[in-house]
């Protein structure tokens, strides 16, 4: 389990420039697939968090 922290803030960082870069329309993506992100991003990061916290 530990090993998964950097690959989960990774994918946050994805997640998360995906998310700004399509707010600002400087990538444009369909609504649907903004909140599909936003949604993953939460999901990632509370993963992501809570193996940080228990794990370290």
């Amino acid at each position: 389990m530990y090993s998964l922290i950097l690959p989960l803030g990774i994918i946050n960082l994805v997640l998360a420039a995906i998310q700004v870069l399509s707010g600002l329309r400087i990538v444009k993506v369909s609504f649907k697939v903004h909140k599909y992100c936003g949604i993953a991003l939460g999901v990632f990061a509370v993963l992501h968090a809570a193996i940080a916290i228990i794990f370290t």
